[in-house]
């Protein structure tokens, strides 16, 4: 899953007003009809700011200018990996719909050993998962797989990377997910 992005604005979307470092940003992801996916970055004093489309998630966090040698072009592909790295920063404040996302993402990760499972946390609440090329662990709400889970994933990542086909599949009904217990 790749998309192509935007990267961090340099102003608020609804004030223009330039980001400093240590603002609290909120930044959406937002799919439409018209334009894809978009990302929208706001103050997050903007507590009325309502993007236009759906929104496959958000997260908030701290402004950091930019560094000289930073590539931005680099910067501008959104990959699952780089998904997961944002929303599940430390720094980054989890919200209901970022944490399922997170684990998702976790999970599809480690399945393509760009995460390695370290175990749970002593509360036993959450997994513990290892970014081999950073060696960043990250804490991940653990929980059961429902059938509602991955509903409401497919929802969220449909927003970021389109519907489904919908309809039969090479003349057969499309496969069923299987019954979660």
């Amino acid at each position: 899953m790749d998309l192509n992005l935007q990267p961090l604005a340099a102003a608020c979307f609804s004030s223009k007003r330039p980001f400093t470092a240590g603002d609290r940003i909120v930044s959406y992801l937002v799919g439409s009809a018209e334009s894809g996916v978009l990302r929208y970055d706001v103050m997050a004093d903007q507590a009325g700011f309502s993007p236009p489309g759906i929104v496959a998630c958000r997260w908030t966090h701290v402004f950091k200018p930019r560094a000289k040698d930073e590539n931005p072009e680099r910067t501008l592909k959104l990959s699952a990996e780089n998904l997961f790295l944002v929303l599940a920063d430390p720094a980054t404040e989890p919200t209901p719909d970022n944490e399922r996302l997170v684990r998702f993402l976790a999970l599809m990760l480690e399945r393509k050993k760009l995460l390695r499972a370290r175990g749970r946390t002593a509360d036993g609440t959450r997994d513990v998962y290892e970014h081999p090329r950073t060696k960043q662990r990250y804490e991940v709400a653990s929980g059961e797989m429902t059938r509602e889970f991955f509903l409401a994933v497919q929802e969220q990542l449909s927003v970021l990377v389109g519907t489904p086909r919908s309809g039969p599949v090479s003349g057969q009904d499309a496969p069923q997910a299987p019954a979660m217990v």
